[in-house]
């Protein structure tokens, strides 16, 4: 799953809101592991285009 929540990401970078509701609705359905990795590989890969999305989205995480 998390390969495939990659792909939609990138394919929605090119707009700020679709990569928000995107990110979002990727967080409702990964396992907190991935949610550790994804959050590593969006700051890797996005952090330039949308660091405050990612630090709203991101900061909103409860991690068990």
């Amino acid at each position: 799953m998390l390969e495939y929540v990659k792909t939609i990401l990138i394919k929605v970078s090119f707009d700020r809101t679709l990569f928000e509701k995107e990110l979002r609705k990727a967080l409702r359905t990964l396992v907190p592991e991935e949610v550790k990795q994804l959050k590593a590989w969006c700051y890797t890969q996005f952090s330039k285009l949308y660091r405050r999305v990612l630090k709203r989205v991101f900061a909103q995480v409860r991690l068990a």
